[in-house]
């Protein structure tokens, strides 16, 4: 296998004329140069340099080589021009996954203040269930997850970076008895029918730990996964619900939304990265978007 250093060594015999001038330019020693040029033609198997005068000229092979040196010595100044568009965050691909609720309101113009610092990094997105993208960021099949979790939950080679604490009110059909009230203590809802509009998993948790502290297990006589589905069923006068403050953003005409107490169920959203892609400058700048989207779309 040729030599890639010997090569570029070749090259500037041939472009300076002589072994003399192409040791003073690459900072070599005359010695230094013809020795890497021997070395080489013993690799090429053939001379590559004939003596013309007091200076040098290629043979067919040392021609032959030299174009070839300039193509890679071209390759790799390309190459150390992308690394380090890459490492500054001008170019790349941004792996992310997050779940419904969190698009609108948190993603898109996390996206968009994103795309105005980093125009040159491409977006792959990816609808996922709340908590399931976790381990596609710790497998490396996404760069960053926005999820439901636990804030403060961290390990295994990954960071928890919090961003929103995302509360549940009370969903009630317009005629509903309790209407008209401000606010609502949890346990006043026991003995009612509920809609449910979570799926087992971080989001349904809130919502059923909640309640069992106020005394009661809520009787879910219907289910959906869909908080405009789930509000549906409410106003029509199906049962009573709990959903978080991001599902309520555009609420049902039929339905009133109203603050719960004693105690009020919460849900933790944060975005997971990988501790070693913390250093890709676009990452940690998209970060910073999506916690600047969610100081700036309080949940409540």
């Amino acid at each position: 296998m040729l030599d890639v250093r010997r090569l570029q060594v070749l090259r500037a015999v041939v472009t300076s004329g002589t072994v003399t001038a192409a040791a003073a330019h690459l900072g070599y020693t005359p010695s230094a140069v013809s020795q890497q040029v021997a070395a080489l033609e013993k690799q090429a198997g053939t001379p590559l340099l004939e003596r013309v005068g007091r200076g040098v000229r290629p043979t067919a092979a040392g021609l032959l080589l030299t174009e070839h040196a300039a193509l890679i010595g071209s390759a790799v100044a390309q190459a150390e021009s992308a690394l380090a568009d890459l490492r500054a965050g001008r170019t790349g691909t941004l792996s992310l996954r997050y779940f419904a609720t969190a698009g609108s309101t948190l993603v898109a113009p996390a996206l968009a203040r994103l795309r105005v610092e980093h125009p040159g990094i491409r977006i792959d997105l990816e609808l996922a269930d709340p908590d399931d993208p976790v381990q596609d960021v710790l497998r490396g099949r996404a760069d960053l997850a926005v999820v439901v979790q636990p804030r403060g939950r961290a390990g295994d080679g990954h960071r928890v970076v919090h961003l929103l604490d995302d509360p549940y009110a009370a969903v009630l059909p317009e005629d509903h008895r309790f209407a008209d009230r401000d606010v609502l203590d949890l346990h006043e809802l026991a003995g009612e029918q509920w809609v449910g509009s979570e799926p087992p998993g971080p989001c349904l948790e809130p919502v059923t730990d909640a309640c069992s502290a106020a005394g009661f297990t809520p009787d879910f006589i219907v289910k959906s996964e869909d908080y405009a589905t789930a509000q549906g069923f409410v106003a029509a006068g199906l049962g009573v619900g709990l959903m978080p403050r991001l599902g309520l953003r555009a609420p049902h005409p039929g339905v009133v939304v109203i603050p719960v107490r004693n105690p009020e169920p919460i849900r933790v959203i944060s975005a997971v990265a990988r501790e070693t892609s913390l250093g890709q400058p676009a990452l940690r700048g998209l970060l910073e978007a999506l916690r600047e989207a969610a100081t700036a779309r309080p949940a409540g």
